[in-house]
């Protein structure tokens, strides 16, 4: 039996794989979150695709989405990232990233969880 699949996915292989593995399911991890949260940011303006070629990329350029080592990058390390052609080198969207890692940090301390801090707004 053939799977049923949205218009939007196309033909691409790993689109195929996301959408069938990925896309609707919801996740509750907050590093798996706090990578979505990342990638997200840099998808704006481009399609999906684009950085779902790019993902495997991102985990390595961005020391495996660890929030703390993020939020600490210095001006030197945003300059490396914008040279690094497997990531988009956005300087915005590089800063957003540090920013965002910011944030994720106060969340935590806050709440504890990123998870229960996103999830708490749709009941989970």
């Amino acid at each position: 039996m053939e799977k049923i699949r949205c218009a939007w996915v196309g033909s691409d292989p790993l689109y195929l794989d996301y959408h069938d593995n990925e896309w609707g399911v919801p996740v509750y991890d907050d590093q798996l979150l706090f990578a979505k949260l990342i990638l997200d940011g840099a998808q704006a303006g481009l399609s999906w695709i684009t950085i779902l070629r790019k993902r495997e990329n991102y985990w390595q350029a961005f020391d495996n989405f660890d929030p703390e080592k993020i939020a600490n990058y210095d001006e030197a390390k945003i300059e490396e990232l914008l040279q690094n052609p497997g990531i988009v080198r956005n300087r915005l969207k590089v800063q957003a990233a540090v920013k965002n890692a910011r944030g994720y940090l106060a969340i935590m301390e806050e709440h504890g969880s990123f998870n229960d801090f996103l999830w708490g707004f749709v009941d989970g």
